[in-house]
């Protein structure tokens, strides 16, 4: 139902062929009878309000956003005896952690991670042996390997994967010639996947953040807006436990042109009450102009620290929130800054110097995102990063 979404195209396509719709059931209802509706699988139970089903056509958009038992359940849905033939289609963009990925691996190549250009449209057939997918090119020849237990009218399902690029999509390239340019400043890893196609790049380190990528200056430009980010750490030092995560801040400012700007990156091992200390102390530091983020559990225990915190916090700009996504995904609009050269780091060369902090350290982490034994640092700066991005959006 979102602008531009399938129900809201729909709308401009159906009733070319004298459909009519019904808003409330998301259906459309056509001359002949037939149907389409339009429906969600929001959570892995939702499969199971298909139960009882006959369909003749299902339509994944997106088919990496759906689960592999969502999927074959509705495989399972698909039987009629309208006269048509029941059949899937649905569209993806490469996930390699999707289940996706190795169910069409075959038309991949598993090297590059590109659809190899001369399988593509090859159909290839496939029977479930316990969990396990057995293809074979034909169906005669997986008739034959499961005759021990297969009826002589067994059908093995098929399948086949028609490799696409957006340079394919001339009337979307035509309409919107800025797409292609949206596409481009995506950050490295998203940019292979929905750019380049490839199926096989994943978030790894190197990948996400570079060192190269981080320019070092001297100072800040006058009339900044700046955020600290925090990252709490979830434990603390224990003979069982030597080497819990860290409690780290990052402070960023943006300036007026869009340019982020790193003053700050500190991590250390503390106690809560040492954390609301500090967390105080560089409070006052940055002074009152400067919004301080902070990461909200949703549960009883968080929301207590948090009333807590933003009662030591008072008098300053305090915005938690509950973080959404994973990690890889709440630092691609950061990594995308980042190699695009808009973020810079303040930092003195001399140590001795004021205001001096351990600049290599931090990015020697970031550069092991998400691979390294730590990412306090990481998730500290998608937090100041993203909400100083969406204070200017408001």
């Amino acid at each position: 139902m979102q602008a531009g979404g399938l129900w809201v195209e729909s709308s401009k396509l159906y009733p070319r062929l004298r459909a009519k719709p019904n808003g409330s059931r998301l259906f459309w209802k056509f001359p002949s009878g037939a149907c389409i509706r339009f429906a969600q699988l929001q959570h892995e139970k939702s499969k199971f309000e298909w139960m009882g089903s006959q369909i003749t056509l299902a339509i994944f958009d997106e088919l990496t956003h759906f689960s592999e038992g969502q999927f074959f359940y509705i495989v399972s849905r698909m039987r009629s005896t309208c006269g048509v033939r029941p059949y899937i289609r649905a569209t993806c963009n490469p996930d390699a952690n999707s289940w996706v990925a190795e169910f069409i691996a075959w038309w991949i190549d598993q090297e590059t991670g590109l659809p190899i250009p001369e399988r593509s449209g090859v159909v290839r057939w496939f029977v479930r042996d316990g969990n396990t997918l057995v293809w074979g090119d034909s169906p005669k020849e997986l008739r034959k390997q499961f005759a021990h237990w297969a009826p002589a009218q067994f059908r093995p399902k098929s399948a086949t994967f028609i490799a696409a690029t957006v340079y394919d999509n001339q009337a979307l390239l035509k309409a919107d010639p800025d797409y292609l340019a949206n596409l481009m400043s995506l950050p490295l890893v998203e940019r292979e996947q929905l750019l380049g196609g490839n199926w096989k790049i994943k978030a790894a380190a190197g990948l996400v953040f570079k060192e190269a990528w981080f320019e070092r200056v001297n100072a800040v430009p006058a009339g900044c807006k700046s955020v600290t980010g925090w990252d709490f750490a979830g434990s603390k030092v224990t003979k069982a436990n030597k080497e819990p995560d860290w409690t780290a801040n990052v402070k960023i400012s943006r300036s007026r042109d869009g340019v982020f700007y790193i003053e700050r990156a500190k991590k250390d091992r503390e106690s809560e009450l040492g954390v609301q200390k500090w967390m105080l102390s560089m409070a006052s530091q940055d002074g009152k102009p400067c919004t301080i983020s902070f990461p909200q559990d949703p549960a009883q225990a968080g929301k207590f620290q948090t009333a807590v915190f933003v009662r030591a916090l008072g008098g300053y700009d305090v915005r938690p929130s509950t973080e959404v996504g994973s990690k890889e995904e709440r630092a691609r609009f950061a990594s995308a800054q980042a190699e695009a050269g808009n973020i810079k780091i303040v930092c003195p060369e001399n140590r001795n110097a004021p205001g001096w902090w351990d600049y290599k350290a931090f990015l020697s982490e970031l550069a092991q995102f998400p691979d390294g034994p730590f990412d306090d640092f990481v998730d500290a700066l998608t937090r100041a990063l993203n909400t100083l991005a969406a204070m200017f959006m408001q």
